[in-house]
């Protein structure tokens, strides 16, 4: 809503509540003074003094002289001072209602247009439910005397409106307009949506086995296809990885409660990639993405779809080493520069050795000189040549040399 809508939303309230407040309410006075008055006059017994009587209005009727005459109408209530001061009443009070009723329709308006085509469609349905089922007890009420039937009416409907859209609402899985549109829920329901990587990475399983990850696991068909294809590839590496991946998606289904193609239809379209389609069932399902995909990981960060990576949690794993701290590491080739090897330690942090080309091949105690954190994982310079020991004349051996 625009600024100048809200302010001639305002103004026009401001105006009406002002002519309401100095018509209406010397009306209103009159009313409760009249009925003030006659509830004075018929409770008042004085059978030693005059009568008192009524005079609506003063000069319209001739008044015995032993009666008083009390007007039934608050004649101040129509003074110009009076209808002035109930006008700038009328005006802070519509200004204000004005002011409050902008506030709702702006907000309204947000989230309306904030709202999935298909939870649109949803409350769409839902009123026009409410109002077709509500109409027939209207005529119906109508033949029954005493009873209101417009105001009974309008609070059905408004009733049946409601639990119309809830039952959509908790039937959103099933719905067409949901999987045609992308209505995604509101609401996380800790389903795990796997990624090709990780069914061959294997890591996976491990984690659910130990319960870090937690939740029903789902593996979209497309997903079991990509790696029945792996499986069947001409490359023998490539068909080793596609059935190790079948083998844990059969001990998963096996162990675990585990769902296959249930929600496919939120990413029907066969021509979108693979990595879009698991975004679209994951915002769709409300659920996360277990991968360990780079390029996936940051398009769904993107779209706000959260990511459980794989590759992230073995990096928060591994060990802090510090600068001048002892490593045992293994050797085996050569670095890229004079004198260097290359070792590897039980995590796959990659560990350069200065002065380390002769311990190829072997078990050495090495002292770290440098970390460096990069977005692959953590890189570690180490020298053979300084081990700290507190026994004097220590002299650096390759590790099982005795």
């Amino acid at each position: 809503m625009s600024a100048k809508v809200r302010v001639g939303l305002i103004v026009f309230f401001a105006l009406l509540g002002a002519l309401l407040s100095a018509f209406f309410v010397p009306t209103v006075l009159d009313s409760l003074y009249g009925g003030l008055t006659r509830a004075a006059a018929a409770t008042t017994d004085r059978p030693n003094g005059p009568r008192i009587g009524l005079q609506n209005p003063p000069d319209s009727a001739t008044v015995d002289q032993d009666t008083i005459a009390i007007p039934t109408r608050y004649n101040q209530g129509r003074e110009p001072a009076t209808l002035i001061a109930l006008g700038l009443l009328g005006l802070i009070v519509g200004g204000a209602l004005g002011s409050l009723l902008a506030r709702g329709l702006e907000a309204t308006t947000t989230s309306w247009e904030k709202m999935a085509t298909a939870d649109k469609v949803t409350v769409f349905i839902g009123i026009f439910f409410g109002v077709v089922v509500s109409m027939p007890f209207l005529f119906v009420l109508q033949g029954f005397g005493g009873v209101n039937a417009p105001i009974i009416t309008v609070g059905l409907m408004v009733g049946l409106s409601a639990a119309a859209i809830y039952a959509l609402r908790s039937m959103e899985e099933a719905l067409p307009w949901y999987a045609v549109g992308g209505g995604a829920k509101k609401k996380k329901t800790g389903i795990k949506i796997l990624d090709t990587n990780v069914l061959i990475d294997g890591r996976v399983y491990d984690l659910v086995k130990t319960g870090f990850i937690e939740g029903e696991l789902y593996i979209p068909l497309f997903v079991l296809n990509e790696l029945q294809y792996i499986a069947d590839s001409q490359d023998s590496l490539k068909r080793v990885r596609g059935r190790r991946g079948l083998d844990y998606v059969k001990r998963m289904q096996t162990e675990f409660s585990l769902s296959v193609g249930n929600y496919d239809r939120f990413a029907a379209d066969q021509n979108e990639k693979v990595d879009a389609r698991l975004v679209k069932i994951a915002k769709a399902v409300g659920g996360d993405l277990v991968t360990s995909d780079f390029n996936l990981n940051r398009v769904a960060t993107v779209q706000q779809v959260k990511v459980l990576n794989i590759n992230e949690v073995a990096l928060a794993l591994r060990p802090e080493v510090l600068p001048g701290e002892t490593l045992a590491v293994h050797v085996v080739k050569e670095g890229n520069q004079y004198l260097q090897g290359v070792g590897y330690l039980d995590d796959g942090t990659m560990v350069v050795v200065e002065h380390g080309r002769e311990l190829i091949g072997q078990d050495a105690e090495v002292t770290v000189t440098q970390v460096i954190q990069t977005e692959r994982g953590k890189m570690i310079f180490a020298d053979a040549r300084v081990v700290e020991s507190d026994a004097p004349g220590y002299q650096r051996r390759p590790k099982g040399q005795k």
